[in-house]
């Protein structure tokens, strides 16, 4: 884990979800999810969108051309926790169909401009990963 990311969970473990920096007044989560080929336990700061009856995360890596690493994880392990300000939920995660991620995408573009920034950045169609309570 990098330091920046372990910097950020800590601020947000101390605070109940708040974090100062880039991320502050951001939807923020944590992604709690077991390495595909390690099987080691990890976690990832990722910003979110409420959604009637569960989460969209968005594997953007920044508008990098490769998925992040996190997202090879959940689909090969899809159940898995969040932990959204101080409670931790157990979730499946899942690849939004078409239908479902457009509407989704859009908004997060609109809501938070730097998601068409990373999608400028790339080829690749950014997957939207929901995320359903278990």
């Amino acid at each position: 884990m990098s330091d920046w990311n372990a910097q950020i969970i800590d601020e947000f473990m101390t605070n109940d979800g708040k974090v100062g920096g880039m991320f502050e007044g951001k939807p923020l989560l944590l992604l709690h999810h077991v390495g595909a080929k390690t099987g080691t336990d990890r976690t990832s700061p990722l910003m979110y969108q409420e959604l009637d009856g569960g989460w969209a995360i968005f594997a953007s890596k920044a508008g990098a051309d490769t998925h992040p690493h996190w997202m090879h994880n959940v689909v090969a392990n899809p159940d898995i926790a969040i932990r959204v300000g101080s409670e931790e939920i157990p979730v499946t995660a899942r690849v939004a169909s078409p239908e479902e991620r457009e509407p989704i995408w859009e908004r997060q573009k609109a809501d938070h401009p730097q998601f068409a920034e990373y999608e400028a950045g790339t080829d690749r169609e950014i997957p939207v990963i929901i995320l359903e309570p278990r």
